[in-house]
């Protein structure tokens, strides 16, 4: 097995020859506390997948969105226990990855709403997996509640 640092973090190869990054959060006084990936780490497509489908609000906003447009307050009456800057963080980041739209309207008082876009809409089946995998195995047979956006296949 081959392991390089740079920059506190580590490169690891495996016997099979794939790239496996880990980064040190160590701070002693001859380290500083640091996040920083080679960029061969930070631009692999399933690491970036990773990080979008591991944040369980981002995942929230993609399942509100898949029954249709919603205002902000509307997303997070639906998100129960998250912040508005939570909320609102996430929805720029989905914005700005093109898995959002935001579309504002020019009304007083003035209103916004988000869409997913046709990338994001490619969450569906994921999202849809998620459901089933959770119905299957972590629900403990109560029922799913009302406010919960309907199945999409």
């Amino acid at each position: 097995m081959e392991v390089s640092i740079h920059e506190k973090t580590a490169v690891v190869k495996d016997v099979f020859g794939r790239r496996k990054c880990y980064t040190y959060f160590m701070n002693t006084p001859d380290h500083t506390l640091t996040t920083h990936q080679p960029d061969s780490c930070t631009t692999h497509p399933m690491l970036q997948a990773l990080r979008l489908l591991g944040d369980m609000w981002t995942l929230m906003i993609v399942y509100n969105l898949l029954s249709g447009s919603k205002r902000f307050g509307e997303l997070l009456d639906a998100m129960d226990k998250v912040s508005p800057k939570t909320v609102s963080q996430r929805l720029k980041m989905l914005e700005e990855s093109g898995f959002v739209q935001r579309q504002a309207f020019a009304e007083i008082p003035p209103r916004v709403e988000y869409t997913l876009t046709e990338k994001g809409l490619a969450l569906a089946d994921i999202m849809e997996a998620i459901r089933q995998f959770a119905e299957r195995h972590l629900s403990n047979n109560e029922p799913v509640s009302s406010s919960t956006p309907p199945p999409y296949h």
